[in-house]
């Protein structure tokens, strides 16, 4: 795919295909309807039907019959355009899928994994000398291998794969690696008793101290030894947390488990006759957050950190004078509305991208405009000239971090450590031309505000073809990268490709998770990296080794095979010094994280993520070497296993033959459905078999162009797996809990990386109405998750490959917007108590109160220590805390009554994109208010409580010093909701301490209704029958 081929705009389903030059005229991607031959300008003829002649299904290249002939008998047998395979005249009925791109290495394929590959790819027969004992079953039979190195991907060794060519028939299904030269099977313990064990080991010894040979290794000086021995040694390591503050911790979570359940049990036998209603409520509330408890707190039993070595990826991978080994990397940043997502945004973290620590020709940046919007369209050209200039600077000087609106805005010396002269004079004009780019971008910005009536014109006067962004062809832009120019020092430029995908009425897009899945798609077709990593538009490299840091976990040789993602923590920037919303989410990131890493793996989050790209294809990871079961004799039946006779079957067939039919028949079926399951184009399925990636060699840049507008149109995935089974998860708008969980299940794990310079950073919504409808997305698809079909209470146990207390996490993330019923009644219980002069509670004795004290220092210790072991502050922990119950009975609440409505009665809601725009004052967002009606129920439960405590003190004044005992109590729960509230009230007074009128009209009218209906109907209260008045009189 070539930079300069424009944008390419087109629709499979409706066959059309353009590419649009930036000051030419449209033009049809080539004339498929012409009537003389291309190549001896006769006339093209029709067939005996009286249709054109068509000599290649694929691209419709004009060529008469004659010249067919000639070049499918004595030519090159490929058609000169697309250089697919003509097809031969008893192939006319026959999909020629495994021959389309075997056209260099035909006579060569024996040298060449990849051309058998494609050139068996669909291959239905068996070999008879196969051995299929170590095949993994989970992948089709040829899953390696690659043809063409398009982003220095790793090259395939005869060591790894073994010398013997591979079958180029129909009939024989071709492995990526020779089985019987792998230690353990049986043919390979003949050839270790047949004699040349001992050469063999060697060999394979040496293979393991990197393919030196016994010359080569003594000529090796100490220096060398060293390195060597370095390079073998892993790439990173766990990192237990200390005995001295992990043990503790564990104990006095023990504890608190004992204590919980003594309390729980005196609660239950000891009622409140008196106000029984009261009692039973706050029981039930009591029980539940001791289950939520348990499900949030068992899952960071075993938290453990982790050092990557970066020094070892580089002298294993990257070694002086060899070609470098470090694996492609496919980056996806996906972005909607550019009014609400600023392009100035989304260029920093493009600029980021492509100025990253990594090889050039192994980088590739996929931008996915979702809104089909013209202006994400001339900013992502804009940075792409910017990029020529920024990203040689940025290598030159090292600087960090590589966005320029974060490096220019750092208040720090940018002279220290600087010892090169040049630096302040390139600095400065780097800095002017980074203010002259921010004026162009802010210039299409103010254009777009106001769009024209008659649609968006591009420079060279065609209509912009997404301007209805609900009905628009996909759209397909390569920026830079292969014949994209050079940067202002001559070097090479990472690919930059903008991708918008096709859209029409009447067909589901699945928003976020959709595009997603269409960047996996036409990424596989153009690059095809074995990894992948995607990020927010509003996320940038904060560190510029952070792929790198993945690679020392996904390409350990150790651990690397079973990982399916790398995630990295999220943190970020322009949060105001006392975090008042819990923005930075530390004790999530910091603590529950941490502790999934030491049992299966974190979950995903959404961004700042590097998968592997056969896990999202839905398969299962690698299955390691089975330990030999212990067989015993008849005679000793206690131990072992005793050894089983072969069954047979009535007719006297082997019983284990008709097993293997029974798989290969299974086998063939699956081979069969590539198709169904990934879709119908040749050139994906393909890409899919390519587990270290790669693209076909024999692809043209235009049938390459033509695929991926094919697997980014809008009915592509009508009938597949994908959303199902494969890539980003449907059926909830939190697509990112789906995602990993799928994967979780099928028995891949994840790792958490931290590295001390934080790898990724963004933006985060302070206001308190936004933060407060982020929370409410988040929260509503977890009640999403929890009534699908994949709910984690139900879903996976078959397999048994999800462990228990990673399903205790996942069933906690789903479930944890239900607390917020139980947590609106516990809040509301103070004022109630308050307001009625009654109690939840009896009169405790002073061993009950033991109890309470036991559970109050439970409580706080186990705080005190996870502080300890993770070191997160005990501000950001009490910022958590209050958050959560500002969350709790607002937007919870709200996404629990949503995601009902949902499912019962079938009304969708829509989420709206979480702005990344600030304010020019520094924190200006976070004193601005915004009506949403998630601030009403907090508001409420202010108020009742405030009156609450004003009633209760007034009574216990009239009543006398007696009443003081039993109100301590009462002001004591109430305060504690108060408090935790306390930021929400802060954010409802604003900067000038003013609250809007409709909040303190709706708050106060629902307050009184509220305390008006209690005083009267008292339901809680059991009533006590008085003097018969009617007997003895009104003054008896």
């Amino acid at each position: 795919m070539e930079a300069s081929a424009g944008l390419v705009a087109g629709s499979h389903n409706r066959n059309e295909l353009v590419v649009i030059h930036g000051h030419e005229e449209p033009k049809a991607l080539k004339d498929l309807n012409g009537q003389d031959c291309e190549i001896c300008g006769d006339e093209i003829g029709v067939t005996v039907d009286g249709d054109l002649f068509v000599a290649c299904n694929e691209c419709g290249f004009p060529v008469c019959r004659t010249c067919y002939e000639y070049e499918r008998r004595e030519g090159t047998q490929v058609c000169p355009q697309c250089k697919t395979r003509y097809k031969h005249e008893d192939e006319e009925d026959v999909d020629d899928i495994e021959h389309e791109f075997n056209i260099e290495n035909e006579l060569n394929r024996n040298k060449n994994i990849a051309e058998a590959l494609l050139h068996g790819k669909m291959s239905y027969g068996r070999g008879l000398e196969d051995d299929d004992d170590n095949i993994n079953a989970q992948y089709p039979p040829v899953i390696a291998g690659r043809s063409r190195q398009v982003s220095g991907e790793f090259p395939i060794s005869s060591q790894a794969y073994g010398d013997q060519g591979l079958p180029s028939t129909l009939h024989k299904r071709v492995h990526p690696y020779d089985p019987v030269s792998e230690p353990g099977s049986a043919r390979w313990d003949e050839k270790k008793e047949n004699g040349g064990w001992k050469d063999r080991m060697d060999d394979w010894k040496m293979q393991q101290q990197g393919n030196l040979g016994p010359h080569e290794a003594d000529d090796l000086g100490d220096t060398d030894i060293a390195m060597l021995d370095e390079a073998r040694q892993p790439l990173s390591r766990k990192v237990p947390i200390a005995s001295s503050k992990i043990n503790p911790y564990r104990m006095v979570i023990v504890t608190r488990l004992v204590v919980l359940a003594v309390f729980l049990r005196y609660r239950i036998l000891n009622p409140v006759n008196d106000a029984f209603g009261l009692w039973l409520t706050s029981v039930i509330c009591e029980i539940w957050f001791a289950v939520s408890w348990i499900l949030d707190q068992f899952p960071k039993w075993f938290p453990i950190d982790r050092e990557t070595y970066l020094d070892r990826l580089s002298l294993r991978y990257e070694r002086e004078g060899e070609p470098n080994l470090l694996c492609p990397v496919d980056i996806f940043v996906s972005t909607v509305d550019p009014l609400k997502e600023p392009p100035l945004v989304t260029a920093n973290t493009v600029l980021s991208i492509l100025a990253m620590d990594y090889p050039v020709n192994k980088i590739s940046c996929y931008i996915s405009d979702d809104g089909a919007s013209m202006l994400t369209f001339e900013a992502l050209s804009e940075t792409a000239e910017f990029a020529r200039k920024w990203v040689p600077f940025c290598k030159k000087f090292s600087i960090e971090p590589r966005a320029p609106e974060m490096y220019f805005s750092l208040k720090i010396d940018y002279l220290k450590d600087k010892v090169q002269p040049t630096f302040v004079k390139e600095r400065r004009a780097m800095k002017r031309e980074y203010e002259e780019f921010k004026i162009r971008i802010n210039a299409q910005v103010a254009k777009a505000l106001k769009a024209p009536a008659e649609g968006w014109i591009m420079k060279d006067g065609t209509p912009w073809p997404g301007n209805n962004t609900k009905d628009h062809p996909g759209m397909i832009q390569v920026f830079l990268g292969q014949s994209g120019g050079p940067d202002a020092e001559g070097n090479e430029l990472p690919r930059l490709v903008y991708v918008s995908r096709e859209k029409r009425p009447g067909f589901q897009h699945h928003k976020k998770a959709g595009a997603m899945n269409a960047l996996v798609r036409v990424s596989a077709v153009l690059t095809n990296a074995p990894f992948m990593l995607n990020l927010d538009c509003d996320h940038y490299l904060n560190n510029s080794k952070a792929v790198r840091e993945a690679m020392c976990f996904l390409m350990d040789p150790q651990i690397g095979r079973k990982v399916c993602y790398v995630q990295f923590p999220q943190r970020f920037d322009g949060i105001d010094r006392s975090d008042r919303y819990a923005n930075r989410n530390t004790v999530f990131f910091d603590i529950n994280m941490k502790g999934l890493d030491g049992i299966q793996g974190p979950v995903y989050v959404g961004t700042g993520c590097v998968f592997r790209r056969q896990a999202l294809y839905g398969y299962a990871p690698p299955k390691g070497p089975k330990r030999p079961k212990m067989v015993s004799c008849d005679c000793c039946p206690c131990f072992g296993r005793r050894r089983k006779l072969e069954k047979y079957s009535k007719d006297g067939v082997n019983g284990d033959s008709i097993q293997g039919f029974n798989d290969d028949k299974e086998l063939l079926m699956s081979e069969m459905n590539f198709e169904k399951k990934f879709g119908k184009s040749a050139i994906f399925v393909t890409s899919t078999l390519m587990v270290e990636g790669g693209v076909p060699p024999s692809s043209s840049p235009a049938a390459l162009l033509k695929e991926a507008i094919h697997v980014i149109s809008c009915g592509y995935e009508d009938k597949t797996e994908w959303g199902l089974e494969l890539g980003w998860i449907y059926g909830s708008i939190t697509e990112d809990i789906l995602t990993g969980f799928k994967m979780h299940c099928r028995g891949w794990r994840s790792i958490y990386c931290m590295p001390k310079r934080p790898a990724f950073k963004g933006s985060a919504p302070i206001n308190l109405s936004d933060r407060l409808n982020q929370v409410l997305r988040w929260a509503l698809g977890s009640v999403e998750i929890f009534f699908s079909r994949h709910s984690p209470l139900w879903y996976g146990h078959k397999g048994g490959k999800l462990k228990w207390l990673e399903r205790f996490a996942y069933v906690n993330t789903t479930v944890y917007p239900f607390t917020s019923i139980p947590l609106l009644a516990y809040c509301t219980l103070p004022a109630i108590c308050l307001l009625t002069g009654k109690f939840i509670m009896p009169e405790i004795s002073t061993f009950a109160s033991l109890f309470f004290i036991a559970l109050f220092l439970s409580i706080f210790t186990t705080g005190i220590l996870e502080l300890r072991w993770s070191g997160v502050s005990i501000e950001e922990w009490w910022r958590n805390e209050q958050f959560w119950v500002i969350g709790g009975v607002s937007a919870h609440l709200f996404a629990v009554v949503q995601g009902l409505l949902k499912i019962l009665a079938g009304i969708d809601t829509n989420f709206t994109v979480t702005s990344k725009a600030s304010d020019d004052e520094d924190f200006g967002e976070l004193y601005a208010f915004k009506w949403t009606t998630l601030l009403i129920p907090p508001t409420t439960l202010l108020v009742i409580n405030l009156v609450g405590v004003v009633a209760g003190i007034s009574d216990a004044i009239n009543n006398g010093s007696q009443s003081w005992g039993p109100l301590f109590g009462k002001l004591f729960f109430a305060f504690w909701v108060i408090v935790h509230l306390y930021p929400f009230l802060k954010g409802l007074m604003g900067k000038q301490n003013r609250t809007p009128t409709i909040v303190i009209i709706w708050s106060v009218l629902l307050a009184s209704i509220f305390s008006l209906l209690w005083v009267r109907i008292d339901p809680f209260v059991l009533k006590t029958k008085g003097p018969d008045v009617k007997q003895c009189g009104i003054n008896c």
